[in-house]
Order: C-alpha cells, then sequence, then structure tokens
C-alpha cells in the first residue's frame, strides 16, 4: 500500500490553554499484508475474469472482510472503548475487582443488550484501567511496532518502564508501608545511578489495537500499543507518536510467523474554537489579569514608604559565598556589624551572627568551603548637623573565621573586615584575612596538637579601631601571617527623599551625602578638585593648538633666565 514509512516515532509535545477534554484523535489502522493483499490481487484477477463471464465476484469476497482489514474512530481524552477481551472478562460480575471495574461490567452489560460495541479493533485504556500499570512501555523500543529500524532506549527509558504512575499502587495487598528504607543517608555512585527517574504526576490514556488475525480477537498477546497520551493537568500535552499531518503513515509490524504489517495515521480532529467563543475567552482572562492586579495593589496600597528628610534607608541582602584558602577544616564564620556615628538600625535588628560548620572541597588547588549563607541588614544615616569629621563614615562588617574539629579542637583561621560598598547595586567582594603570629614553636605545637591559637581582643582593631582618637596608629611589632580569603555576594539598596527631589529637579549629584545636604567640607573639597581638573584639561587643549615652534621658543626663553642665575 505505502511505499514509504515514517520513522520519526519520537513524542511530541504540546501547550494548550483550552481543557484537555477538548481533544480528539482520529486514528486509523489498515493490514496491508498478507491476507489483505492476497485478498486484493484475487479481487483484481475476478474481476478481469468476470468481465468474461468466467467467475462471479461473490464467490471469493466475503460482507465483513474489508471492515475486518481496516477501521477509523475518533477518539476523545479518556474515553473508554472496551476489546474484546475486556467484554468477555467484564460479563463475569465475579471477575470484578473495583468500583471501576463493577461500573464496566454495567457498561458491558449495557452494550451487549443493544447494538454492541462501536470499534472493532481499536480499544482505549484509561488512566484509571488496571491493564494501564500492567502495559509493557518498552514494546515500542523492544519490536519493531511504530519503526523500520531498531531503536535502543536510553538507561533512563529503561529505568522507567518499572516505575508506576499512581502511588496508591506502590502499597502491598495488607495496605501496609514497604519495609525498605525510604531515605538513604550514605548513596553509593551505583545506588544515585540505579535510582535516578522522572516520576512526575500524570495522566495517561493508551489506544491500543487488536491486530489478531480474522476471526480471533481477543487474544491479549496480540494486543498492540497504537498511541501514548499524557497530560500534567497544566496545559502540556504529550502524544506518542506524533500526529502524521500529512506525512507518511506509520508502520507496525506484528509478532509471529505471518508478520503481518499494518498502518497507522494519526490525526487531530479536535474542534477549534469560535470566533466568539475566542474573544470571550480573551476578555476573561484580561478582565482576570485586571482583577488579579487590583488585588496586588490593595496589599500592597498607593503610599510608597520614604524615610523622613535628611534621612538615607541603607538595606542589605547578602551571602557568605564561600571561603578557601584555610589551614584546617570544618570552617565557620562569627561577624558582626559596626555603625559609625549618626547611623542606627532597629531595635529588633540582629547586627551579628554565625554560619553553619561546613567541610572544604577540593577544587584545583585550593580548599574551598561554601557557605551560602544569606543576611540581611537595614540601618539609617540621619544627617541633623555639621559634623566636626570632614568625611562620613560608612557601616562596617567585622568576620572571624574559625575551625572546629571532630576532637573538639578550636582554633582561629583569619580576621578580616568588609566596608559597606557606597553604591547601589549587586557587589562580589572577596576580602583577605590574616591572623596573629606567636613566634617560637610552642604555639605552632600548641595550635596543633590541643588548638587555640592568639587572638584579639577587640576585632575592630583590624581596621583602624573606633575608640582610637590619635593622629597615627601604630602596628610596629605586631607579627601577622596570611591565610585565607572569603567571598561575598551584597545587594544593596539606598532610599532618600533627596534622591525624589533630585530626579524631579534633573540635579547631578556625585555623592549620596551631598543629596542629603550636610557636610559642606566634604562638598567644598570636591568643589576645589572638579575646578582644578577643569582648568587642567584647558589648558593642555590650549597647548595642543598653539604651534610648535611658539612652544620650542618660549621654553628656551625659560631656560635662558635660569642659566644666568
Amino acid at each position: 500500500m505505502a511505499d514509504s514509512w515514517n520513522t520519526d516515532t519520537g513524542e511530541a509535545v504540546f501547550r494548550s490553554r483550552d481543557d484537555v477534554k477538548n481533544l480528539r484523535i482520529k486514528v486509523r489502522i489498515e493490514r496491508v499484508t498478507s491476507t489483505a493483499a492476497l485478498s486484493q490481487h484475487l479481487q483484481q484477477q475476478v474481476l478481469s475474469q468476470q468481465d468474461r463471464g468466467a467467475i462471479e465476484l461473490e464467490t471469493l469476497t466475503s460482507q465483513g472482510q474489508t471492515g475486518d482489514n481496516e477501521e477509523e474512530l475518533v477518539v476523545g481524552w479518556q474515553e473508554k472503548l472496551f476489546s474484546q477481551y475486556e467484554m468477555e472478562l467484564f460479563q463475569n460480575e465475579a471477575a470484578c475487582q473495583s468500583p471501576l471495574d463493577r461500573q464496566y461490567h454495567t457498561e458491558v452489560k449495557v452494550l451487549n443488550k443493544g447494538k454492541g460495541r462501536r470499534n472493532h479493533r481499536i480499544f482505549t485504556y484509561t488512566d484509571h484501567d488496571r491493564f494501564t500499570n500492567c502495559l509493557p512501555f518498552h514494546q515500542l523500543s523492544s519490536t519493531e511496532l511504530l519503526t523500520t529500524t531498531k531503536s535502543s532506549p536510553t538507561f533512563l527509558a529503561e529505568r522507567m518502564t518499572s516505575v508506576r504512575h499512581r502511588r496508591q499502587d506502590r502499597r502491598t495487598m495488607d495496605s501496609s508501608n514497604f519495609k525498605s528504607k525510604i531515605i538513604n543517608w550514605e548513596p553509593t555512585e551505583e545506588f544515585v545511578k540505579s535510582r535516578h527517574m522522572v516520576n512526575n504526576t500524570m495522566q495517561t490514556m493508551h489506544i491500543m489495537g487488536d491486530l489478531s488475525p480474522p476471526g480471533k480477537l481477543g487474544q491479549k498477546e496480540n494486543e498492540c500499543l497504537l498511541v501514548t497520551i499524557k497530560t500534567d493537568g497544566c496545559g502540556t500535552v504529550i502524544v506518542k507518536p506524533d500526529f502524521n499531518k500529512g506525512k507518511e503513515p506509520y508502520r507496525i509490524v506484528t509478532e509471529g510467523e505471518k508478520r503481518e504489517v499494518w498502518c497507522l495515521i494519526l490525526e487531530n480532529v479536535s474542534s477549534s474554537m469560535k470566533p466568539e467563543d475566542k474573544e470571550r475567552e480573551q476578555n476573561m482572562y484580561k478582565d482576570l489579569y485586571v482583577r488579579h492586579k487590583d488585588y496586588l495593589n490593595s496589599l500592597v496600597g498607593q503610599d510608597f514608604e520614604m524615610p523622613p528628610v535628611g534621612t538615607l534607608r541603607y538595606l542589605m541582602n547578602g551571602e557568605i559565598v564561600s571561603a578557601k584558602g584555610f589551614e584546617y577544616d570544618n570552617l565557620y564564620i562569627h561577624f558582626f556589624m559596626e555603625l559609625p556615628n549618626n547611623w542606627s538600625s532597629l531595635p529588633f535588628q540582629s547586627l551579628s551572627g554565625v554560619t553553619q560548620t561546613c567541610r572544604t572541597k577540593t577544587l584545583g588547588k585550593e580548599n574551598v568551603a561554601f557557605f551560602s549563607y544569606p543576611f540581611s541588614f537595614e540601618a539609617f544615616y540621619m544627617c541633623e548637623k555639621e559634623s566636626d569629621e570632614s568625611i562620613p563614615q560608612w557601616p562596617v562588617l567585622y568576620f572571624k573565621v574559625l575551625s572546629l574539629d571532630s576532637w573538639q579542637r578550636y582554633r582561629t583561621e583569619g580576621y578580616g573586615y568588609l566596608l559597606f560598598p557606597a553604591m547601589p547595586g549587586k557587589h562580589t567582594v572577596t576580602c583577605h584575612t590574616w591572623i596573629p603570629l606567636q613566634t617560637g614553636t610552642v604555639s605552632a605545637l600548641r595550635r596543633f596538637f590541643i588548638g587555640g591559637s592568639p587572638e584579639l581582643e577587640d576585632h575592630s582593631y583590624v581596621r583602624v579601631p573606633g575608640t582610637f582618637k590619635g593622629e597615627r596608629l601604630s602596628r610596629f611589632g605586631f607579627c601577622t601571617e596570611t591565610s585565607g580569603s572569603v567571598t561575598f555576594n551584597l545587594h544593596c539598596i539606598q532610599q532618600a527623599r533627596a534622591f525624589v527631589d533630585a530626579t524631579m529637579l534633573k540635579k547631578r549629584r556625585q555623592k549620596v551625602f551631598d543629596q542629603l545636604g550636610g557636610f559642606s567640607q566634604q562638598g567644598a573639597v570636591c568643589t576645589i578638585l572638579e575646578a582644578f581638573q577643569r582648568a587642567r584639561r584647558k589648558m593642555q587643549e590650549a597647548r595642543e593648538t598653539l604651534p610648535s615652534d611658539l612652544i620650542n621658543a618660549t621654553s628656551q626663553l625659560q631656560i635662558q633666565p635660569s642659566a644666568e642665575v
């Protein structure tokens, strides 16, 4: 019948906002070899002989032979079509094991009393059928069904063949749980590889075909999987194989001695939405989005929270990402914030924290401990009066890296600090650390055997201590040793009324504190530096426009008076 076949039997994924119950698929199967080919050949011979009056056509053709070799049926989503095997099975009420089986028993009795089934060879297994879980999903890959060449299944597909998609089917007969461990705390590599599988909750429907010889319908071994349809209830529909869409039909080869060949054609015959229904649906979605937007606005409110006049609100969402280059394992970090003058925080704001203990992992030549520890901080800067300081100070985060081994030996691995960024946005900062060094072998032996190391009484000594009031801070004689580094991710937000006013007036300010209206000393210094830079650029531009001989003469005049002196 067909000279070429469609060998693309992969699944097709569709996205639709329409209800899946409106899905309609036309399935057509037709026998193309064996009995059908022989019957067609004999019919052609009989027709040629009938013209000569030798034999009548009715002697070689039967009334139901054509219908037995082909069938075309439109199937809806989760529409139950009984096979000949199910018709015989559910006639006996004793074979019913569940309420669904008893429902099928009633439907079969109604069909037997009426006109019978509207299907002949094509039937379906719905999502709740007892045969759905027992269906061999490797059928398509282990035989030549629906393909002309054998395809090897993937490792994941082989593992998925034994997975049942219903959790209630995973219990024992007495409804008790399995005795095997649910969680394996020490999985091996083979265990992880063998247990890696996908088990999403999806509704499944199978369209089957009974490819038994004529007159022998109802044999379980001759059932063939034609189409598999899955949906997750969120608009995703998976069809395997895909619709033909005008391409060649799929080939089905039966097992056994005869190995008959059937062709399969799939079409999507779902009714399209009418224009007025489509417009009504779009208006409904627009109205729904508007209502949801109004609901969110009612929760947020129309008034945006603003700090008082002359106040800067500083928010930071930070993360301690990793630490590397330290001597010992099992690291943790203790950190705290220091607020300079004119800075304040909320009463319930925590200004310190401790990370979890983290083992290191070797990456290249470094031992890295990934903390991924989040922290948040909120502070307010009040600009009430002129300060004696020339430059305002930003908050500082001091941190100390420590280690604690299985023998409860405690060691200090490094000290460091982080100055809060003055610019809003995202910042990735790597801070290098050091530890106090005590000369001699006794300190090193104590650190190795019993733990402990020299520590700072004041952590702010890492930087300039806040209590220092002198002009120069001398650290002569204080020995330190470089240790590792700590990486931070910082997301900073600054909020002030001055930002809004400057935007409305289209002012350009370089410093946050200038926008707050204070610190005339800093503003004066910046003004002088900007004026100097402008004057320097003008002099350079003027020098470039002058002739070269004039520049040389001017330089000679400057050299001669200096020589006379």
